[in-house]
């Protein structure tokens, strides 16, 4: 069964969710009270979650440790990831470093650049910035799967198409361009500028419908 992408993207909102409640103590969650908190319809907690069984009891709700812990499996995140990325820029820095990635199971190892003045730098918990001609001899050996391109536009293909040599199997892409991959690698693409156009796009008529 394929299961929608926006279906896998809030699995992980909805597991943001669940582990916070845990945080608070709490033992049970209903579709309702879930939905709620995510601003969404329970309809589409419920559907979301049928995809991959059932979880919940009538009544109850869902136990939010177990519903956590299944969430967990399904994501991929009950196992360590190991990351690297490309491009040690103010973008590349701040991945690297952001605590968060490391909470969520992934561990970036590495960082690269071809800029002779930062090989040698710190990356922060990174350690030295490598050279790009180090790239598939750290993938191979530290068995690394996922790869993040923080580079200009202009250098992304390029640099994807190091990453696919290496052997990286998954890509996320912050440059504001579309890269080229074989079918068996898989890219999800951010861009920070795609969100501030969506949210302009719904202030304007926000404020036409006020005129």
């Amino acid at each position: 069964m394929k299961i929608p992408k926006p279906t896998i993207k809030r699995l992980a909102i909805y597991y943001r969710c669940l582990d916070n409640m845990l945080s608070e103590g709490k033992e049970y969650v209903s579709s309702k009270e879930l939905a709620e908190r995510l601003k969404i319809k329970s309809s589409q907690v419920r559907k979301d979650l049928s995809y991959f069984g059932e979880f919940g009891k009538r009544g109850v709700g869902y136990n939010v440790k177990s519903l956590a812990a299944e969430l967990k499996k399904i994501i991929g995140i009950d196992r360590r990831w190991r990351v690297v990325v490309v491009g040690a820029g103010n973008i590349g820095r701040a991945i690297t470093n952001y605590p968060g990635l490391y909470k969520n199971r992934f561990d970036v190892i590495a960082v690269f650049d071809n800029d002779p003045h930062k090989i040698g730098l710190s990356a922060g918990v990174a350690g030295p910035i490598k050279p790009m001609e180090d790239l598939e001899n750290v993938v191979k050996s530290k068995k690394v799967e996922i790869g993040v391109i923080a580079v200009p536009a202009e250098a992304a293909q390029e640099v994807a198409d190091s990453l696919v040599k290496a052997g990286i199997k998954g890509i996320v892409n912050f440059a504001p361009v579309t890269i080229n991959v074989p079918p068996e690698v898989v890219v999800e693409d951010v861009d920070i500028t795609v969100s501030f156009k969506t949210l302009a796009y719904h202030l304007r008529r926000l404020g036409r419908s006020r005129r």
